[in-house]
């Protein structure tokens, strides 16, 4: 088992050094919002408090402000305010290149490098390899787990950070972020708004990823936050999979797996993974993200958005909808 160095000592993390350094990464962005402006006003006074409420561990996290989004489905996002984001930043700063070293490489979403296009690309990878270049059938076994960041367990989180962090002042600042936030009870659930939540969901399911790569030898698996896939040529193998998966989930991690979203197919009716659907030699957008997309356009006819979509669309058979957009907005 791998130990963080000492180099990650908690007076490290929370040093000025490594505040001032967060707040210059944290800013990007957001210098004209009046909440990070409020506390730019007083920034070295703000700062230096906060280091000395973390050096005597009297820091408490405090609350956050909910609000709705729908992108594609609706979600709940709790936002912390400027204090503790900057805490949460400090906190990852040192922490991510640590974890980064311990995950898998086929675990995308929330890392470096790591988007939806590097996943598509290695499921597509994945998919002629197993298939001989589309010579053979092949199968995808595909999974979602059911209300994932409200489901995560503080008492199994902290399990798991213990056995890599040796810091117990670290483990202890970690718990306060933890224990600031429960979904429908106490001590269950991270906030989908806050930087640090995008490493512990990670790190959390690595424990799943250890399982399938070492127990269930699973050679061809991608998994991208809560959404995961594996791929062989033995459709019954695949189906093997699905009841140790589940006990895993549920025993180990307490997660459940989404009952509507557990399926075997091949790629040939199409497979709906990271917001397109994948045939054998090619994928297309789904319907729900083409609308959505050509909805924004409308509202928000930037060029700035026009070419964020285009960069997003470039990578699949997008022909159509790339005549569209330029036929009526460019």
């Amino acid at each position: 088992m791998k130990k963080i160095k000492l180099v990650h000592s908690y007076n490290y993390i929370i040093s000025i050094e490594n505040l001032l350094a967060a707040w210059k990464e944290f800013i990007k962005g957001k210098k004209h919002r009046e909440d990070v402006r409020e506390f730019e006003f007083n920034l070295m006074g703000n700062i230096i408090s906060l280091h000395n409420d973390l050096a005597v561990k009297i820091y408490k996290h405090g609350g956050y402000q909910a609000f709705n989004i729908c992108d594609p489905k609706p979600r709940n996002i709790h936002k912390a305010s400027v204090r503790d984001r900057l805490v949460h930043r400090a906190v990852y700063r040192i922490l991510y290149p640590f974890f980064e070293r311990i995950f898998i490489p086929d675990s995308f979403s929330c890392r470096i490098n790591k988007g939806t296009h590097k996943a598509i690309k290695r499921f597509k990878d994945f998919y002629y390899i197993v298939s001989k270049n589309n010579t053979k059938i092949c199968w995808v076994l595909k999974c979602d787990i059911k209300k994932f960041f409200a489901s995560i367990d503080h008492k199994i989180l902290k399990s798991i950070l213990a056995k890599y962090i040796p810091d117990k002042n670290i483990l202890w600042l970690l718990s306060e972020i933890i224990n600031s936030f429960y979904s429908t009870m106490p001590g269950v659930g991270l906030p989908l708004g806050n930087l640090t939540s995008q490493l512990l969901v990670n790190i959390y399911m690595n424990e799943f990823d250890q399982f399938v790569k070492h127990k269930l030898k699973a050679k061809y698996y991608i998994r991208y936050a809560d959404d995961f896939l594996f791929i062989s040529e033995n459709r019954d193998w695949l189906k093997t999979l699905t009841l140790k998966i589940s006990d895993f989930l549920d025993n180990e991690l307490k997660l459940k797996l989404h009952p509507s979203k557990v399926y075997i197919k091949t790629l040939s009716s199409g497979l709906d993974f990271l917001g397109w659907i994948h045939f054998s030699n090619h994928w297309i957008l789904r319907t729900a993200t083409r609308k959505r997309m050509l909805k924004r356009i409308i509202l928000h006819p930037s060029n700035e958005t026009i070419n964020s979509y285009l960069g997003l669309i470039k990578h699949g058979n997008t022909y159509k909808i790339k005549k569209e957009i330029f036929r009526q907005y460019i």
